[in-house]
């Protein structure tokens, strides 16, 4: 019981930190916490805010690469 807790700790403080985290660490974060929310039950399940949020993110990402020619190594994409 105290292992999620901290764990859903740790995620709030990591994406509530988002100005200084790497944008591909958010995402990673988001990633995870939205996978934790399907897999949970109503007493382990993170708040409605931070799932809407991530799943913000997660649309925004998916937005931004479908967008983009190179990735992030600059090799081409198509």
């Amino acid at each position: 019981m105290r292992l999620p807790a901290l764990l859903l700790a740790s995620v709030f403080v990591a994406l509530t930190s988002s100005a200084h985290a790497d944008p591909r660490e958010v995402l990673r974060n988001c990633q995870a916490l939205l996978d934790r929310a399907a897999q949970s039950s109503a007493t382990d399940r993170p708040s409605e805010a931070d799932i809407a949020r991530c799943r913000q993110v997660v649309r925004d990402w998916t937005l931004r690469d479908s967008r983009m020619l190179v990735d992030e190594d600059g090799k081409p994409l198509r």
